[in-house]
C-alpha cells in the first residue's frame, strides 16, 4: 500500500520541566519540542517529534533549525509523492545532507500515518514487539546530592523507579566522583546507578575518576571524554571492567561499525534522533548485536510523542542496560491526550496503530509558539 502526503505542518512548543535540569554542557528549564503533523490522504494524519537538549548546546540542530529543514527542504519532496514504506521514506530523505534530528521527526511522523494507513501499530512495521513493557530509569541531575537521595528515594518507595542516572561532568572531578558516590552508597548494592559525563573529561580525568566510580559499584560510566577522541573511548573500555557507553561517539550504524572496527567493547546509546529516526535506529542496534554489543535506550528528552516512537524500537530489541525514556516525566504538561503509563520500574508501549496516541491540539496550540 502506499501513503501520499498532501501537507506538511510544524510547531515549536515550549514546556518548563518540572525542576532545572542540570547537564554538563547546560542546564534546562524548559524543553522545545518541534512537532511534526503529516496530512495524508483519507484524512490519515501522522505525528512526529524533533528534540535536543539545550537548543545548540548539545549538537549542530536546534528546534528551530530543524522546523526551517523540514518545511523549507523535507516538505516539497514528499507532498504529492506515493510512499510505499519506511524505506521508500528513508531513499528520499538521503538527498539532504545530515539533519538526522529533523529526520527523525519526518520517519516518526510517517511510521505513525503509515500504520495507521495498514492498521498496524509501529513496532510491526520495525518488526514485532518482543516486549510490551520495558524498563525505564530516571535521571537525578538536580546537581545537589542531598536532593538527588530524597529524589531517588521518593521514587523507589514509589515503585516508579528501581534504576537512576547521574548527570556530571559540569564540575569539579572530586566533587563530581564524591557527588556519585554518596548516592550509590545511599541507595545500596541492589540499586543500579550509572553516570552520564556527557564527554566532560579529559583522558587524564576519566583515568582518575573511573577507578573510583568502580569500586563504589557504579556499573556504567556514559561517554566519559570528546565525541571526537574515539581512540581515548576505546582504551578506557579495554582498561576497565565498568562497563563504558558511547552514546554521542556513536549516531548509525556506520560509525557503529567503525567503532567496533577499532576494538571498542563497551555498550551502545541507541538514540532515534541522532540516528535519523526509529528506523535508522535500529540498523545501528542490529550491526551491534552481531558483534556482541550491548544496547542501551537512550533520549534526548523527547515528550511523548518522540518518547513512543523510541519504545516501539526499542521493543524489538533485547536491551541488556534497559532504557532512559523518562522524558514526559520531565516535563510539567505535554501535547497528549493520555499520558503514558509508568509503574514498577517499567514503561508501557501504547496499543493501537501507528504510534498508539491521541493529540491534544488545544494544548498543542497552548504551548506553541505564535511567531
Amino acid at each position: 500500500m502506499q501513503l501520499v502526503v498532501e501537507e506538511v505542518r510544524c510547531w515549536l512548543v515550549d514546556i518548563p520541566t518540572i525542576r532545572p535540569h542540570k547537564l554538563s554542557m547546560a542546564t534546562m528549564g524548559s524543553q522545545t519540542l518541534m512537532i511534526v503533523q503529516l496530512r495524508c490522504q483519507n484524512g490519515i494524519q501522522g505525528w512526529g517529534e524533533g528534540t535536543t537538549i539545550g537548543g545548540l548546546s548539545y549538537g549542530p540542530e536546534s528546534p528551530e533549525a530543524m522546523r526551517i529543514t523540514v518545511e523549507r527542504y523535507v516538505a516539497p519532496l514528499l507532498i504529492g509523492q506515493p510512499l510505499s514504506g519506511v524505506a521508500a521514506l528513508a531513499e528520499k530523505l538521503a538527498v539532504l545532507r545530515g539533519n538526522n534530528f529533523a529526520k527523525s521527526a519526518v520517519e516518526t511522523a510517517f511510521l505513525d500515518a503509515y500504520g495507521k494507513l495498514v492498521g498496524l501499530p509501529v513496532a510491526a512495521l520495525l518488526g514485532g514487539a518482543r516486549h510490551q513493557t520495558l524498563p525505564a530509569l530516571w535521571t537525578l541531575a538536580s546537581g545537589n546530592t542531598d536532593k538527588d537521595i530524597d529524589e531517588a528515594r521518593a521514587l523507589l518507595e514509589s515503585g516508579r523507579h528501581h534504576a537512576f542516572k547521574l548527570k556530571i561532568g559540569a564540575g569539579d572531578l572530586h566533587s563530581d566522583v564524591a557527588h556519585a558516590i554518596r548516592i550509590k552508597q545511599a541507595l545500596g548494592d541492589a540499586i543500579h546507578v550509572h553516570v552520564d559525563v556527557n564527554q566532560g573529561w579529559t583522558m587524564a580525568q576519566a583515568l582518575a575518576a573511573i577507578p573510583r566510580l568502580q569500586a563504589a559499584g557504579i556499573t556504567l560510566i556514559e561517554q566519559p571524554t570528546a565525541l571526537e577522541d574515539i581512540d581515548q573511548l576505546v582504551d578506557l573500555a579495554k582498561r576497565f571492567a565498568v562497563t563504558l557507553l558511547a552514546d554521542e561517539a556513536v549516531t548509525d550504524a556506520k560509525q557503529g561499525l567503525a567503532l567496533i572496527r577499532q576494538g571498542f567493547s563497551g555498550a551502545f546509546a541507541l538514540k532515534i534522533a541522532k540516528a535519523g529516526g526509529p528506523f535508522q535506529a535500529l540498523k545501528l542496534a542490529h550491526v551491534a548485536e552481531a558483534a556482541g554489543i550491548s544496547l542501551y535506550g537512550g533520549t534526548m528528552l523527547e515528550g511523548t510523542i518522540g518518547t513512543v516512537a523510541a519504545l516501539h524500537a526499542w521493543s524489538t530489541l533485547d536491551l541488556e542496560w534497559g532504557t532512559e525514556m523518562f522524558g514526559p516525566l520531565l516535563l510539567k504538561d505535554d501535547v497528549v491526550v493520555h499520558p503514558l503509563t509508568y509503574q514498577q520500574g517499567h514503561l508501557s508501549l501504547p496499543s493501537g496503530n501507528g504510534l498508539g496516541i491521541e493529540i491534544d491540539e488545544d494544548k498543542l496550540m497552548h504551548y506553541a509558539r505564535t511567531a
